[in-house]
């Protein structure tokens, strides 16, 4: 077995980025949050190890406490969601049979006055994935698709915000997935971007980056830098495609606005330029990324942005003959909580902050 080193690891990084190709499929992966860690453990080596086919897609595992239901690559936002619309009740009977419920909410909100053991906190996401582009320079090459994904991932992550608790109480953030997370600047260079994230960052168990470990008498082998891929989940990923995951876990059927949104607004070319245009104030502005998740569209300055961007959508949604029933859900989504500043998770803290009453 030949190790890496520094070097080695970086150009194998570097090469493998992107697999560019022209804007169109459409993909998606939907956290399913359980109500505690009860997969058993066999049954989550199975599901990491294995993916069971489900209909279109796969079903895997990241965690005994989330598995998660992928589809497959799809021609288009409609086939991409009915696709996964048609696969996400496929593992319930599964999950069921193990005495576990799947929660509607993107994080645990066990009150840690109820009795007996508390399980684990975790929280859910929805990835989105969307072909690289070209590799080339304008509004489909993967540069610009690579910097437009890192300008609308802060609007994206203050809208759909939906994981204000945790253990039943506020913590003072919309997204306490996002608060978790860092979103790295980028640059021109996406490829050098990626292997520079892969490389700093922690591997799993072992107190150090994966750049240090080469630079150890004990340094990695190809294997290792595969397992360690597995475990690097920015915001923003080079997985060949591009995957933005950004956005918490929504209610009931909630999770095909956000597919349908982020799919509108980075391959429509009308509304890039449109995404473009509303996210220039934002380019300076320190911890964007971090008002995001305590803000939410409370901030003014990404409240401004959302409703433009929004509106962006639905109108490429329209351009694109995106089905009647999915667009009236977005429009009912921009009303209910972009129009008025708010995002999901307001709910949540609504109800959590309301008064008891006898």
């Amino acid at each position: 077995m030949i190790s890496l080193t520094e070097r080695a690891a970086e150009l194998i990084l570097t090469d493998t980025a992107f697999a560019p190709a022209r804007p169109g499929l459409v993909g998606a992966a939907v956290d399913l949050l359980l109500s505690r860690p009860g997969l058993p453990g066999s049954l989550t080596g199975t599901l990491i190890r294995q993916r069971p086919r489900l209909r279109h897609g796969f079903l895997t595992a990241r965690s005994p406490r989330v598995a998660v239901v992928s589809g497959p690559p799809s021609p288009g936002i409609d086939s991409a969601i009915t696709r996964l619309a048609e696969d996400l009740p496929l593992p319930l009977p599964l999950i069921g049979g193990h005495d576990v419920a799947v929660l509607e909410e993107a994080s645990d909100d066990v009150d840690p006055a109820v009795t007996g053991p508390s399980p684990a906190w975790a929280t859910a996401g929805i990835r989105i994935g969307l072909e690289a582009g070209l590799d080339e320079d304008g509004l489909l090459g993967l540069r610009r698709r690579w910097a437009l994904a890192h300008a609308l991932a802060p609007i994206l992550a203050g809208a759909f915000a939906n994981s204000p608790l945790r253990h039943g109480r506020p913590t003072g953030w919309r997204s306490n997935r996002q608060a978790l997370r860092r979103l790295r600047p980028c640059t021109a260079d996406p490829r050098a971007d990626w292997t520079a994230l892969v490389m700093d960052a922690p591997v799993v168990h072992a107190g150090r980056t994966f750049r240090e470990w080469t630079r150890s008498g004990d340094r990695p082998l190809l294997t290792d830098l595969a397992r360690h891929l597995g475990t690097v989940r920015p915001p923003i990923a080079a997985r060949r495609h591009l995957e933005l995951d950004v956005v918490d876990r929504q209610p009931g059927a909630g999770w095909r606005i956000p597919v349908a949104v982020t799919a509108a607004l980075m391959d429509d070319p009308r509304a890039v330029v449109q995404v473009l245009t509303a996210t220039e104030p934002l380019r300076t502005v320190p911890g964007l990324w971090e008002r995001a998740a305590r803000a939410g569209l409370t901030d003014p300055q990404l409240g401004a942005a959302a409703r433009a961007c929004f509106l962006a959508a639905y109108e490429a949604l329209a351009r694109q003959g995106v089905s009647r029933e999915l667009r009236d859900a977005v429009a009912a989504f921009i009303d209910r909580y972009v129009m008025r500043g708010r995002c999901p998770a307001d709910d949540v803290l609504d109800r959590a902050t309301a008064p008891h009453r006898l």
